[in-house]
């Protein structure tokens, strides 16, 4: 289904459904190369088909330009307690580099706060690597705060079997 569409730039954003999962799991493996992370992907089609399509555990859109994808994004709910509410979690947000610099992440992070807004959320959080400079530029240009008072902790699988011995 068509989210967004501006036949001016020729940009639109559509949700996406199982026959995407191939799609989906290019764009998770060039966002681990650009992070440099790519020796911890583990995905694969059958769990991205099962968590997300499944499960529905996420939302995943597509950015298009000219009818052929060009990024995506990956998020679901978080709650928070404090506020008794749920918020939108940005998971990953990733554009090819050869459209990044017009505009598309901008439309992007603008149709996912509406959508957080439309939802009754609060808050849109994410997380960026430290040393990703020009994202973290971007965040801050379109007035998000860095929260620099919290630290990340990650139980991971290995950690959480040790804890439940």
């Amino acid at each position: 289904m068509i989210l967004l569409e501006d036949t001016h730039t020729h940009f639109r954003l559509r949700t996406t459904d199982i026959h995407d999962v191939s799609l989906i799991l290019s764009y998770i493996h060039k966002l681990a190369v650009y992070e440099k992370l790519e020796h911890i992907m583990t995905a694969t089609e059958e769990t991205l088909r099962q968590s997300l399509f499944i499960d529905k555990r996420a939302e995943v859109i597509i950015a298009e330009y000219d009818e052929k994808p060009i990024g995506f994004a990956l998020f679901f709910h978080n709650y928070s307690t404090f506020l008794g509410k749920a918020n939108l979690y940005l998971e990953d947000l990733f554009i090819d580099p050869e459209f990044r610099n017009k505009g598309f992440g901008r439309v992007m992070f603008k149709y996912l706060a509406k959508l957080a807004l439309e939802r009754g959320c609060e808050r849109f959080d994410w997380m960026c690597l430290n040393w990703n400079h020009p994202s973290i530029s971007f965040y801050e240009r379109l007035g998000a705060k860095p929260l620099s008072d919290w630290i990340t902790f990650r139980l991971d699988h290995e950690g959480m079997k040790n804890l439940t011995k």
